[in-house]
């Protein structure tokens, strides 16, 4: 276990068939620290799923999430190291999620959270302005995900940018325990991927 808050900050990058994410460390003057982990997600895949790699040669896979069941919105994410090993998973609550995006996320060692949009009236002006075309830039959502006795275990805030970028906050519990940084970009990537940001 860590001693200290993690910091992290996911970089979109758009091309034609795929969307690719770089994740880096923040270092304590906030500036961008060399490359963790690069992901890419086919778009219009019939079963979700995501690998994260060593860097954009794609050689050296660190871990990922995928989907258990094809097509299905309710479908559950299971999160996996390298070696296939579960490491955490997530779903979309699709009822709660009518006013504000609720997804649930759960690791093996017992932890169970929530996360919502921050802002209730920030999710309901996306969702109006969904309806006629792209989302402005000016329009920021965050999510927060609490642990059941309030504590924060991790937040995506996303940044002024003209593509998507979000910082990532992972901090450590008043008990010692940090969600594992590896869960907490496959959840952030979701937030993006699967919500189509």
């Amino acid at each position: 276990m860590t001693t200290t808050t993690e910091r992290f900050t996911l970089r979109q990058k758009i091309t034609m068939m795929v969307n690719r994410y770089e994740l880096r460390e923040l270092t304590a003057d906030g500036s961008e620290g060399p490359l963790l982990a690069f992901a890419q997600q086919k778009r219009m895949a019939f079963k979700e799923q995501v690998t994260f790699y060593a860097d954009e040669s794609r050689t050296q896979p660190l871990f990922g999430f995928k989907a258990r069941k094809r097509i299905d919105l309710a479908s559950g994410y299971d999160v996996t190291d390298a070696d296939g090993k579960p490491i955490g998973e997530f779903r979309k609550d699709f009822g709660a999620s009518l006013l504000r995006s609720t997804w649930h996320l759960q690791t093996p060692d017992g932890l169970v959270a929530v996360g919502q949009e921050r802002s209730t009236g920030v999710a309901i002006a996306r969702r109006i302005i969904s309806m006629v075309g792209e989302l402005p830039i000016f329009l920021r959502f965050h999510f927060d995900f609490t642990a059941p006795d309030g504590q924060i275990i991790l937040t995506s805030e996303r940044q002024r940018s003209l593509r998507d970028r979000y910082e990532l906050t992972v901090p450590v519990l008043e008990n010692g325990w940090q969600l594992d940084w590896r869960v907490a970009a496959a959840m952030a990537v979701a937030l993006d991927a699967l919500q189509g940001r």
